[in-house]
């Protein structure tokens, strides 16, 4: 394995990071390596995705015609900067993927801390 490699694997870790918690990133922590060259590189740590089977889901949505994801998460979430929630529960790395076919079938999660019911 490469030295950058393993520093960035092993890398100290920095202050948290400032992203709100309604964020995707929102608790990561931020690591730097260096570059060798006296400047050092600030990443996020991996975010992973919780596997589908966990997601507990109010509802299916059938997507409209020119339906966008955030006016949805909107309406079932409150907050349409939730999109990335209905992605990590349907599965899809791109949001307009979700909303690219009228009748598809969306599954709209939980909000966060609400246990399953």
């Amino acid at each position: 394995m490469s030295n950058i490699l393993q520093q960035i694997l092993e890398g100290p870790p920095l202050e948290s990071t400032a992203f709100p918690p309604n964020s995707r990133y929102h608790g990561l922590r931020t690591l730097k390596i260096d570059a060798g060259d006296g400047t050092f590189i600030v990443y996020l740590t991996r975010r992973f995705v919780p596997p589908l089977d966990r997601a507990a889901v109010i509802r299916a949505h059938v997507v409209s015609e020119g339906e966008r994801l955030d006016n949805i998460t909107a309406l079932y979430l409150v907050d349409p900067e939730l999109f990335w929630r209905v992605c990590d529960a349907n599965g899809i790395v791109r949001p307009d993927d979700l909303t690219a076919r009228a009748g598809a079938e969306i599954r709209i999660p939980l909000p966060a801390g609400v246990p399953n019911a």
